[in-house]
């Protein structure tokens, strides 16, 4: 239940902190005043879409708050998601600059404005005043009928079940179409994936041969390389290292007269052993190098075939083994779509299994009509639509996201008269009555805590709206009803009254609102009742009215 709703600096609202109760409340002022942006702040709260616009011209930010008490629902989704609160209270927070930028809270830790409506609809449901216009879509109420008999989950799983069998289908038919062109594409594939399977090409293949042939072609040049270098070292006449070596000795003998050659000596030291191992790792070389005619002409045929082969598929020869693997792979899809049989039969499975709950639903939904027209008709035996009767329609249609059904609301103004759609024969007093009775009718079948009307009732007058009143009272026997009515007899029936007024200073357009006293009510009530000048009699009707 909402406990407490905190705006600032939201539209033509400075700022404001309201207090709620169980029970139905109103609120009440004149046109223009600012009744709706309360609800339009709360929807903020609850996660709802909003820009820059909803920030009070020359404010930075607008910071709206709502605090709701928790119930067990509300409770787990809380722990499930992280943001729970061992008070038991919960504090939702919306905050949106001058920039459009929004950031959205529960309890004081950061959240997304998708949790604050998944959130949301566990708390609050609203009813809008335009509720009445959408009324007459069939979406609407088709949504509407699943809405009261609970099976939005059964109609999501068969959405998902025709999105699966329309693949299918698609697939299948796209097959039948380009059947000869696929069959051309699968045999083109064959025969690359064949000769590349014949080519036998491995993962790096063409770097190593490629340094294995450098290295063969090269081989007379490296051994006589090599063997200069060596000589050089260690085997000729006067070699490098032993030169290397006497002059290390003797240096190593003058060092004993002056420690200043210590860096020489140990240089040449360092760099005798290096040539020292330079000569063992020359010799170790030799060893290994040989003259191979035999496996450099092996070698060349093996990069010729490589290379012709990658000419031919138009790829580089480093690249062919992962051209191999995307024809390969391209194959085994190809050859996966390409059984008709194989596809006409997942086609059919899909189609039996969209069928199972498709069925299943048409009959639940039949269930759920009679017992909401059942209803509807009895309430507005109550909103002076004596002897009409409401009725829905399920017409059967070709298979759908949707169902198997097209769902129409029929309506009969009074008595002998055929029931006929709702958008052909309701003038707009009884499209908003039965909008009205289908609202509170829904709204009892939900747990929600907190329901909110925003001029539900426009449209209605007279003792009509005597009625309404009793009937958003009767229903905040149960929970919390807040009502945006323009209606006295409506706002007359209300556990709690609040009026919102506007006024003007400096150029600056504010929104106020107060809790509303019995005194007050009466003359709330009397303004509503009588205009610009109010009466003694006014006053007396709405005292009247309240006592009542």
């Amino acid at each position: 239940m909402l406990r407490t709703l905190a705006i600032r600096n939201f539209v033509i609202v400075d700022s404001i902190e309201l207090e709620f109760s169980n029970g139905f409340t109103v609120f009440t002022g004149e046109t223009g005043a600012g009744k709706s942006i309360l609800i339009d702040a709360l929807a903020l709260a609850l996660g709802g879409r909003g820009d820059a616009s909803m920030v009070r011209e020359g404010a930075l930010k607008a910071d709206i708050s709502a605090q709701f008490s928790v119930n067990e629902h509300t409770a787990l989704w809380l722990a499930e998601n992280d943001f729970s609160n061992p008070d038991r209270e919960l504090l939702l927070r919306r905050v949106i600059d001058n920039a459009g930028r929004s950031k959205a809270y529960i309890n004081g830790v950061t959240a997304t404005a998708g949790q604050l409506r998944e959130l949301g609809d566990l708390l609050v449901d609203i009813h809008g005043q335009h509720a009445h216009q959408s009324l007459l879509k069939a979406e609407t109420q088709r949504d509407l009928l699943d809405t009261q008999g609970g099976l939005q989950a059964r109609v999501g799983e068969i959405s998902e079940k025709f999105r699966q069998w329309r693949e299918l289908s698609k697939q299948r038919e796209e097959f039948e179409r380009d059947a000869k062109n696929i069959l051309l594409e699968k045999e083109r594939l064959e025969w690359q994936v064949s000769e590349l399977e014949k080519l036998q090409i491995k993962p790096g293949e063409w770097e190593t041969i490629s340094h294995e042939h450098s290295r063969l072609a090269h081989a007379a040049s490296l051994l006589e390389g090599a063997q200069e270098a060596a000589d050089l070292i260690s085997e000729s006449e006067h070699p490098m290292l032993s030169q290397l070596s006497s002059l290390h000795q003797k240096l190593v003998k003058l060092q004993t007269f002056d420690t200043a050659l210590k860096p020489v000596v140990d240089a040449l030291d360092s760099a005798r052993i290096n040539l020292q191992e330079s000569a063992h790792a020359l010799k170790d070389y030799l060893g290994r190098v040989e003259l191979d005619p035999a496996r450099l002409r092996a070698v060349e045929a093996r990069m010729e075939v490589i290379h012709s082969t990658a000419r031919r598929f138009h790829v580089t020869p480093e690249t062919l083994h992962e051209e191999y693997a995307g024809l390969s792979a391209q194959l085994q899809q190809l050859s996966g779509v390409s059984d008709i049989a194989a596809l006409k039969e997942q086609e059919t499975s899909a189609q039996q299994a969209y069928m199972v709950i498709a069925q299943k639903l048409s009959k639940d939904r039949l269930v759920v009509a009679k017992k909401l027209a059942l209803a509807v008709t009895a309430s507005m035996q109550e909103l002076s639509m004596t002897g009409g009767a409401f009725d829905i329609a399920l017409r059967p249609c070709e298979a759908t996201s949707s169902g198997l059904e097209q769902i129409e609301f029929l309506v009969a103004g009074h008595a002998g008269v055929q029931a006929r759609p709702l958008a052909k024969v309701a003038s707009g007093g009884e499209l908003a009555r039965i909008s009205l009775a289908i609202s509170v009718i829904t709204s009892c079948a939900t747990a929600t805590p907190t329901l909110i009307f925003d001029e539900v009732d426009s449209g209605i007058g007279g003792g009509v709206a005597e009625v309404v009143g009793r009937l958003l009272k009767r229903l905040g026997q149960d929970r919390q009803v807040l009502c945006v009515t323009h209606l006295p007899q409506v706002a007359s029936q209300a556990n709690h009254h609040f009026q919102v007024s506007k006024s003007s200073e400096e150029g600056t357009t504010a929104s106020y609102i107060d809790d509303l006293d019995n005194k007050q009510r009466v003359e709330e009530i009397a303004r509503m009742l009588g205009g610009i000048e109010i009466t003694p009699t006014t006053r007396k009707h709405a005292r009247e009215l309240l006592a009542s």
